[in-house]
């Protein structure tokens, strides 16, 4: 078994989509801005999209096409408690990036007592990304 993607629900894919590939350089996949399928309730948006990124995936789709898919789910709210986080070898340069394509800084890049250099922004749609490079690894025996 391997992960296949990362599901974010915002209330406006396109625009959650703009920012990532601004922000990081995503490709889109696709993107539909209105999902056709049987159960849809007027004046709610159905919405989905797809960003290919090295190793994977993120999708993202609004809270009433979750619902619609998945009976019990909280269409009411679209705040997440989820961390999306991204390697690469330049923190600086792609943590400023995103604050200048509209996310917001919470933690400016800084080396941490283990060695990683990380730091953390919130995307305008509310999501955590932590921007850092890879961990290292100690292979020390104890």
């Amino acid at each position: 078994m391997r992960l296949a993607s990362i599901v974010i629900y915002v209330s406006d894919v396109p625009k959650a989509m703009q920012f990532y590939t601004k922000a990081f350089g995503f490709e889109v996949n696709f993107l539909d801005p209105d999902v056709q399928f049987p159960g849809r309730i007027s004046g709610r948006q159905y919405q989905f999209g797809e960003l290919k990124i090295p190793g994977g995936t993120v999708q993202f789709g609004t809270p009433a096409l979750g619902a619609l898919l998945m009976p019990g789910f909280p269409e009411a709210s679209v705040s997440t408690s989820v961390e999306l986080a991204l390697y690469t070898d330049d923190v600086a340069s792609v943590f400023y990036q995103a604050i200048q394509i509209g996310g917001e800084a919470l933690r400016y890049p800084e080396v941490m007592p283990w060695g990683q250099t990380v730091a953390y922004l919130r995307s305008p749609e509310g999501t955590y990304i932590a921007i850092c490079t890879s961990p290292v690894i100690n292979n020390a025996e104890s």
